[in-house]
C-alpha cells in the first residue's frame, strides 16, 4: 500500500516531535563532557537526522529548540554575562542556520546519492553551527576573547578563536557526526524498506 500525503506529513512531525525532545534530553543530560570552554556537542546529530527525514524547516526548528536548550541549560552562561543579548542571538542564529543549511544540502544531494547526502550533511552541521558562532563571537564578544586569549595567544584573537576556543570541539562533533548520523539514517532507510 503506498502512503498518503497525510500519511507522510504524520510520520514527519512523528520524526520531528522525537528528535525534538531528543534534543532537550541530549543537552540537559548528555552533553556533560568540556572540551576547553565549552560542553561538547551530541546534539547535532538529532539536527542532521531532522533535517534530512522531514526537510530544512524541520532543520531549522530542531536548530532553534537546540539554542533554547543551550540558553536554558546555562552552557552560554559565561558569555551571556558579557552581552546578554549577543550571547541569545548568537546562540539560537547558530542553532537555526546549522539546521536550516544541513536540511537544504540533505535535500540538494540527496538527488544524487543519500549517503553522500547524509556525509556531507553531517559535516555541514557543525561546520555551519562552529562558523556562525565565531561569527557571533567577533561581533559581540571579541573584547572578551581577546582578554581570554592573552593568557595564552598574546594578541592573536584569531588564533586563540580557532585553536583555542572551538578547534578540538568542532573535530570531534563532525567525527561524531560523521560516524552516526549516516549510519542511523541507513538504518531508517532499511527500516522504511521492509514490507509490513
Amino acid at each position: 500500500m503506498k502512503p498518503t500525503k497525510n500519511s507522510l506529513q504524520v510520520k514527519k512531525l512523528t520524526y520531528v516531535a522525537l528528535l525534538t525532545a531528543l534534543v532537550f534530553v541530549l543537552q540537559f543530560f548528555f552533553s556533560g563532557f568540556r572540551l576547553g570552554t565549552f560542553t561538547v556537542s551530541v546534539v547535532l546529530v538529532p539536527i542532521v537526522l531532522g533535517a534530512a527525514l522531514a526537510g530544512p524547516l524541520a532543520g531549522l526548528w530542531l536548530g532553534l529548540v537546540f539554542g533554547v536548550a543551550v540558553l536554558a541549560s546555562g552552557d552560554a552562561a559565561v558569555f551571556y554575562g558579557f552581552n546578554a543579548f549577543g550571547t541569545i542571538v548568537t546562540v539560537l542564529v547558530k542553532g537555526a542556520l546549522a539546521g536550516l543549511v544541513t536540511g537544504i544540502v540533505y535535500r540538494a544531494l540527496a538527488r544524487v546519492n543519500r549517503t553522500l547526502s547524509a556525509a556531507v550533511s553531517a559535516f555541514v552541521c557543525p561546520l555551519v553551527n562552529t562558523g556562525t558562532f565565531l561569527i557571533g563571537c567577533r561581533i559581540f564578544f571579541w573584547d572578551l576573547l581577546g582578554q581570554w586569549a592573552a593568557q595564552d595567544y598574546g594578541t592573536n584573537v584569531l588564533a586563540y578563536a580557532f585553536l583555542g576556543l572551538v578547534g578540538a570541539n568542532f573535530l570531534f562533533e563532525v567525527g561524531f557526526n560523521l560516524i552516526l548520523a549516516p549510519v542511523i539514517l541507513r538504518i531508517l532507510d532499511m527500516q522504511s524498506k521492509k514490507p509490513e
